[in-house]
């Protein structure tokens, strides 16, 4: 049976809000509630170099304005701070926080959890092969999970 184009979209984005909304709700029980993926791509680009609201906005495909209010949400929930730079009073950057890395390793390991859950229900090797299938569309491009010259635990 051949489906409409739409379905498959309308299927890989209700399997990404599944994740995220059940990496959401762990993530509130381990006492970051006020976390949401959106955040968690910020601070990844964050620690990847975007340092200002141009280089956050590009880094995530969004407008300065778009950016300057993440960074605004991140600071009030202290998952990042903005540093002035010592040789420039201009000059601002980005810095991630402690409590920002905590968070971002406990939805590493919730989502890791997750997974696991996904590899039960369907098997193993049934969801490596969904994964290659997907990346096989998708690219490496736009999936970068370490910091650009990290070694891969690969």
């Amino acid at each position: 049976m051949t489906r409409a184009g739409p379905h498959l979209a309308l299927l890989l984005l209700s399997s990404y809000r599944k994740l995220a909304d059940a990496a959401q709700r762990e993530l509130a029980d381990w006492g970051y509630g006020s976390m949401r993926s959106s955040l968690h791509y910020a601070m990844s680009a964050i620690e990847r170099g975007a340092a200002s609201a141009s280089e956050l906005g590009r880094a995530l495909s969004v407008t300065k304005q778009a950016a300057a209010k993440t960074i605004t949400i991140l600071v009030e929930r202290g998952y990042v701070v903005v540093d002035q730079d010592p040789t420039d009073r201009r000059r601002r950057s980005l810095r991630v926080t402690e409590w920002g890395h905590q968070a971002t390793t406990a939805g590493e390991a919730i989502f890791d959890e997750l997974r696991a859950q996904w590899a039960d229900r369907i098997g193993s090797e049934a969801l490596d092969r969904l994964e290659a299938q997907l990346t096989e569309f998708v690219g490496d491009d736009g999936i970068q999970l370490e910091k650009p010259g990290a070694a891969s635990a690969d």
